[in-house]
């Protein structure tokens, strides 16, 4: 088995910008120590678009602004769902609800924007996950359309895969990609609950796992990412936590969730004192008898240190793992450690 320790967490609620996430859904890790982590906000009604925004922040909870921000117009977004750097360290962000990708520079100055609903050829409907090659060309999980399509970085379509269905190498809305070391392409499967390894062709090379809350089983997969040792890392959705296979499918670990409080939630609370000892008398963490029995969702729910609605999963250089609890407006970070 893997080990892995928790070491801290970084964000917390915030619906108008400014210090905190509101519904993230991805992140990316960039240079210099920078994450870029997409939220996608809650309502679509005008007031609550400063919920749709990318914000800029470091492993230490160094807050470093935010940019784009909710609207239909040109560099805002509505759903965003993935994100990606290229090699210049430009940011990408796909947007379900207006099937395209938006692409800023680093300091969040919009350079272009591109695709077209539909179902042909380099067309979207409802893009989802992203992730660069080893040529700098996109991936997206053009999730309705269940394919998976490439193209340069302003756009041209080169290709791709998938059609609907079940059996091996066809898909049911996928959602996250992941492209390794190697050029394979990792698709979290997720209507088939199931992940997909495919090469730099589209070729199918493996299936792992099916419905279920078992081991190596998936309810409703939405984020995939691989290690520099090969391990694959799952963000299970539907079953609240984050799986972790070998290389060859094979599984690892579990993570749940064992966060506290981050450093910016404890500068709120510090500010903001009658919250704070309201929160001491809370229950936290609900005995298993005041749960509902077999309910993994109400269990996540009711105990603020589990992840609720993991959306996405990022590993960097360094072995930390990067998990984006959407429905608690956090990232949740581990450190990979020895095989025991």
């Amino acid at each position: 088995m893997l080990t892995y320790r928790y070491s801290h967490t970084i964000g917390l609620f915030s619906n108008m910008g400014g210090l905190g996430f509101c519904h993230p859904v991805d992140l990316a890790l960039g240079r210099d120590g920078v994450i870029y982590v997409v939220s996608r906000g809650n309502f679509d009604t005008e007031v609550q678009w400063p919920g749709k925004r990318v914000t800029m922040c470091t492993l230490d909870e160094e807050y470093l602004g935010e940019m784009s921000g909710g609207g239909t117009g040109d560099g805002q977004i509505m759903w965003p769902a993935g994100v990606a750097l290229d090699g210049d360290g430009n940011v990408y962000v796909s947007d379900e609800a207006l099937n395209r990708v938006s692409v800023f520079a680093p300091d969040g100055d919009l350079l272009c924007s591109w695709g077209n609903e539909g179902s042909g050829k380099g067309d979207f409907n409802r893009p989802a996950g992203i992730a660069f090659d080893g040529e700098d060309n996109l991936l997206v999980a053009d999730g309705l359309n269940c394919r998976i399509q490439r193209y340069t970085k302003d756009g041209r379509y080169l290709g791709g895969w998938g059609r609907p269905g079940r059996a091996d190498g066809e898909l049911n809305v996928p959602w996250g990609v992941h492209v390794d070391r190697a050029g394979n392409v990792y698709v979290a499967d997720w209507r088939n609950d199931r992940v997909q390894k495919f090469d730099a062709d589209g070729r199918h090379l493996d299936t792992w796992g099916g419905p279920g809350q078992g081991d190596g089983e998936f309810s409703r997969p939405a984020g995939v990412t691989v290690d520099e040792d090969g391990d694959i890392y799952v963000a299970d959705w539907g079953n609240e936590r984050v799986q972790v296979l070998g290389p060859e499918g094979e599984f690892r670990a579990v993570l749940y969730g064992e966060s506290g409080l981050s450093k910016w939630a404890k500068e709120w609370f510090a500010a903001n004192q009658d919250e704070y000892r309201a929160r001491l008398t809370a229950d936290m963490e609900p005995p298993p008898d005041r749960l509902s029995p077999g309910s993994v969702r109400h269990r996540s729910a009711s105990t603020e240190k589990l992840f609720w609605g993991p959306t996405s999963v990022r590993v960097d250089g360094q072995g930390r793992v990067y998990v984006v609890d959407s429905m608690r407006h956090r990232i949740q970070i581990y450190q990979k450690g020895a095989a025991t």
